[in-house]
């Protein structure tokens, strides 16, 4: 049997037999409200078709419940990571999160914070493509709401934002000790510099090897185009190396996961990984991330795991503290140690 509809909080009231402020005192917590008349109301409610307008009865409160999240995409299993974790620590503060996409570009990153304003969120984590046009409209949001930078680093930096992420001085220092004390010293497949962690990597890469000993040396990309899609990047550059018979013993640390599972496709491609083999072969390829599919593959992924729930954690407590204060306080940063996976691919 079809359920009537009721459209507005003032038909629901007159359905009910309670009182509009009795009704959305519910909604915000049910505990709020007598046991008596809790029952009443959720009993009605499976009786009817009624959606609570969760917005418009925000929009002129203090406080909209509301943070807003962006990340570069959505199709890279660790921001999926990332924002599954920061919703989590969300609801547990009682908040609700509106996720967005800037899909790699600058204009859309601008767009989506805008956005988050027009809505009133009482805050906002971003993970920032590092892009020098997207710094104007962070410094306006920041007089709106706090901002937690999460993962990577704006171009600039912006007052009174927060920052958390992972310390990739630690994670990239422990895995190049690790490759130097089991064979020879790692080459460096950078990522792209299109966030701080390429330019953080590469640092900690150069300072850790010369630290132990050894000189840098960094695998040349080539024509290799500068993009978001990491594992077409780490083919094409390992796929042109080896197919000219370079690195193919090589101890190889890649930036970032996705694009090692791109150059263990190469790898795989040239013969390079005997498959059933169970002692590893001269050629070693490591990367850094963790991604969810690095154990599945072939071979598995010798990687550095972050913190992913601890960064969204930290994040949420930070800005949770500053939602309802004064956000012009100091600025603080939280960075997270990683953890080494040891796999069969080194």
């Amino acid at each position: 049997m079809q359920k009537p509809r009721i459209n507005t909080m003032k038909e629901l009231s007159e359905t009910i037999g309670v009182s509009r402020p009795t009704l959305s005192r519910y909604f915000q917590d049910p505990a709020s409200v007598r046991p008596t008349t809790s029952r009443k109301i959720r009993e009605r409610l499976e009786e009817v078709d009624y959606v609570y307008n969760f917005l418009a009865t925000r929009q002129n409160r203090k406080t909209t419940g509301l943070i807003g999240v962006v990340i570069p995409h959505f199709n890279d299993l660790f921001f999926t990571s990332l924002l599954e974790a920061i919703d989590a620590s969300a609801r547990k503060k009682g908040f609700t999160i509106i996720t967005q996409s800037s899909h790699g570009d600058e204009a859309m990153e601008v767009k989506a914070v805008e956005k988050l304003r027009s809505m009133n969120a009482d805050g906002a984590i971003i993970a920032p493509l590092g892009v020098a046009g997207s710094n104007a409209a962070f410094q306006a949001a920041s007089k709106d709401f706090p901002i937690v930078f999460a993962d990577s680093r704006p171009c600039a930096p912006i007052e009174n934002a927060d920052f958390v992420g992972t310390d990739n001085a630690q994670s990239i220092a422990t895995m190049v000790k690790y490759l130097c004390r089991e064979g020879d010293g790692p080459v460096f497949v950078s990522m792209p510099h299109l966030n701080s962690n390429a330019i953080e990597r590469e640092q900690a890469y150069v300072r850790t090897m010369r630290e132990l000993g050894h000189e840098p040396c960094f695998v040349d990309s080539g024509n290799a185009p500068r993009t978001w899609e990491f594992e077409a990047y780490g083919f094409a550059v390992m796929d042109d190396h080896f197919s000219h018979q370079r690195y193919t013993g090589a101890t190889i640390l890649c930036a970032n996961d996705r694009i090692a599972i791109g150059a263990i496709r190469a790898a795989n491609r040239h013969g390079l990984f005997a498959r059933g083999r169970e002692v590893r072969g001269r050629l070693r390829i490591a990367g850094h991330d963790d991604h969810p599919l690095s154990r599945y593959m072939f071979p598995a992924l010798t990687t550095i795991a972050q913190d992913i729930a601890g960064i969204a954690e930290a994040a949420i407590r930070l800005l949770t503290e500053r939602i309802g204060h004064d956000h012009g306080a100091r600025t603080v940063t939280v960075m997270k140690p990683a953890a080494l996976k040891l796999r069969e691919s080194s």
